[in-house]
């Protein structure tokens, strides 16, 4: 349970105002919520699974002290990388915008290729060599996957009239903090 609920916590705060909230909100202003939902579920669950495997294996192979300062440092880059912020490219918002196929398969596919190198893959595979690999990938998705329907709803409530700057600080300095308590932890002699 406590790699559930630690990937959980930190997958929702990588997620906030990350691109994947964009497309979410975007999609959502051309297809009912339920699907767009369903394949933002769908892309999550299969990347987060490669995700904890490629976590897993390096958790196996790398040790313990090592991983957790190297873990530390990768949440002071999403820290950094956060604070840089995330914004769709006039050719994803088109794409979004003017799709045809159906909304399950369109967004499915559109978040597949969204994530791969996404800072919430790095953060699920970073997780995964220090938590289960099965609570990590569950706790992962639901994490992603509540971000990004909190985006949708909010989305559809307030339209684009978000304060990006909040949410973009608030993440990064919880990703500094995640950081720094990981760079701490060998220090304290915790490994």
């Amino acid at each position: 349970m406590e790699a559930f609920w630690i990937s959980l916590a930190v997958i929702f705060v990588a997620e906030l105002g990350d691109k994947s909230q964009l497309m979410a909100m975007t999609f959502a202003t051309r297809f009912r919520p339920w699907p767009v939902l369903a394949g933002i579920t769908v892309a999550t669950a299969v990347v987060h699974l490669v995700s904890v495997g490629v976590g897993r294996l390096a958790g196996d192979l790398i040790p313990t002290t090592a991983i957790t300062v190297v873990a530390g440092v990768a949440f002071l880059g999403f820290a950094a990388w956060t604070l840089r912020g995330d914004e769709l490219t006039e050719e994803e918002a088109r794409k979004a915008e003017r799709t045809t196929r159906s909304a399950l398969i369109a967004v499915t596919v559109a978040f597949l290729l969204a994530e791969l190198g996404d800072k919430t893959m790095l953060a699920t595979i970073t997780l995964a060599t220090q938590y289960g690999w099965f609570g990590t990938w569950l706790g992962s998705t639901v994490g992603m996957v509540a971000a990004d329907a909190l985006a949708i709803a909010v989305g559809r409530m307030l339209g684009r009239h978000l304060p990006e700057k909040v949410v973009r600080y608030g993440a990064a300095a919880a990703f500094a903090v995640f950081g720094v308590l990981l760079l701490v932890e060998p220090l304290l002699g915790r490994s």
